[in-house]
């Protein structure tokens, strides 16, 4: 059967030595026909769909971990979805089998108990019937390396992009020294092809790859290949900049009828819509200059001198600002 689902079903416990680790966990000594029992594949060391995978020495680690976690539904930590508990773990390798990465394959392989309760009998059910049956583990490491350079992806230091391939080696990401082991869960599409993984970082590092990384990789015009938490990022990034967008749009509209106005005031004989239609083609810094040397020969409402902007031998007058803009017929706000 294919690594990521559930591999075996028992409606109860195979020996005593299960039965016996599994009372471990529970509160009082449970009989084997009270228990419904199942093996499952948790991960492997094969290339996930976001081109990550454990390092060997990691499955090892998470064979520890994963001992006593509960099993949930779609990763929602709430006690009313925790459905089943693992009793037993174990790193098997498939004798024949290579990796994507060249590596023997291994894989994570644990056993589960559910109680045998009319609650759970739909639970069974789905399992038996092959429809309950991918799966999704929750997972903190300490280690994510370039598979083509050997770098850490947090340090900045390593170029490759991921999903890309560099001498015909695909590049990814290696994820080692696991800390700790959330939970399982059963889901509908996992992220490891066989098994799915939602792989979180400790507290140590922070995530490998940041929004400056995924822009440079857009901007180079090369294939880029986006992880589903990338595609969610840089979709969270695009939204925040429409509205930072939208904020600086406004103000520059603020800023094109304030130079309208100041331009009544200092240059009364150019019509206010003339203004406006002159500001609409200037671009930002621009606005700015003109706010600026308007602004600086302006003093209480009133014109104090000829702008920097306007070098004539003209003689200006004291005109009063507001007057200015009621008598300007022509002058658009």
């Amino acid at each position: 059967m294919k690594n990521g689902e559930i591999i075996k079903c028992m409606s109860a416990c195979a020996d005593n030595e299960d039965l016996a680790l599994i009372n471990n966990y529970t509160r009082r000594e449970m009989k084997a026909d009270e228990l419904y029992t199942f093996s499952l594949v948790l991960c492997d060391n094969e290339v996930d769909r976001d081109f990550e995978r454990f390092s060997i020495p990691a499955l090892y680690e998470l064979e520890k971990l994963f001992v006593g976690k509960t099993g949930i539904c779609d990763h929602q930590p709430k006690a009313e979805n925790q459905v089943a508990r693992i009793y037993k773990c174990y790193v098997e390798k498939t004798e024949g089998r290579t990796t994507m990465a060249g590596e023997a394959y291994h894989r994570l392989v644990a056993k589960a108990y559910l109680p045998l309760t009319d609650s759970t009998k739909e639970l069974i059910l789905m399992l038996d019937s092959g429809i309950r049956k991918e799966i999704s583990v929750g997972c903190a490491v300490e280690e994510s390396i370039c598979s083509i350079c050997g770098e850490s992806r947090r340090t900045g230091k390593c170029t490759h992009k991921i999903g890309k391939k560099y001498g015909g080696k695909l590049c990814h990401t290696v994820l080692n020294r696991p800390t700790d082991a959330y939970e399982w869960s059963f889901v509908a599409v996992p992220a490891q092809r066989a098994a799915g993984v939602i792989k979180s970082y400790s507290d140590t590092g922070k995530e490998v790859t940041t929004m400056t990384d995924i822009l440079k990789s857009l901007q180079t015009g090369d294939d880029v290949t986006l992880t589903s938490r990338e595609a969610e990022e840089l979709c969270s990034y695009i939204n925040e900049l429409k509205k930072d967008a939208e904020i600086g749009k406004a103000y520059k509209e603020d800023m094109k009828r304030e130079i309208v106005k100041l331009s009544a005031v200092i240059f009364p004989e150019i019509g206010g819509d003339v203004m406006m239609r002159l500001a609409d083609g200037m671009d930002f810094e621009t606005l700015k200059a003109f706010k600026s040397a308007y602004g600086s020969n302006l003093k209480n409402g009133k014109s104090t001198g000829m702008p920097a902007l306007y070098r004539s031998n003209n003689k200006t007058a004291d005109v009063d600002l507001n007057k200015a803009s009621a008598n300007n017929n022509s002058f658009m706000l």
